[in-house]
């Protein structure tokens, strides 16, 4: 189990990078595109990441696409294009 300081990391590391690829996590989760389930698994995947420093980066800009190691990629997708 995963400390309580290293989830919240986490949890916002992946709004973060949502808000970043121009989405809104609690508007999809509002909306029935993601459900609460998802949102979880995707914070417990992001702790499992290897390069969350680097991540950390991204997300104070504006990006395209998740980046390649990004264990959510496929999440992060998919909300972008449900916020165009």
């Amino acid at each position: 189990m995963q400390d309580r300081d290293t989830l919240k990391r986490h949890a916002a590391l992946v709004d973060q990078m949502v808000s970043a690829l121009g989405a809104d996590l609690e508007e999809a989760a509002l909306a029935g595109r993601v459900t609460i389930d998802e949102i979880s698994d995707a914070v417990l995947r992001c702790t499992g990441c290897n390069n969350p420093a680097h991540c950390a980066s991204l997300v104070a800009a504006r990006v395209e696409v998740a980046p390649a190691y990004c264990r959510n990629r496929d999440l992060m997708a998919r909300l972008r294009q449900g916020a165009a």
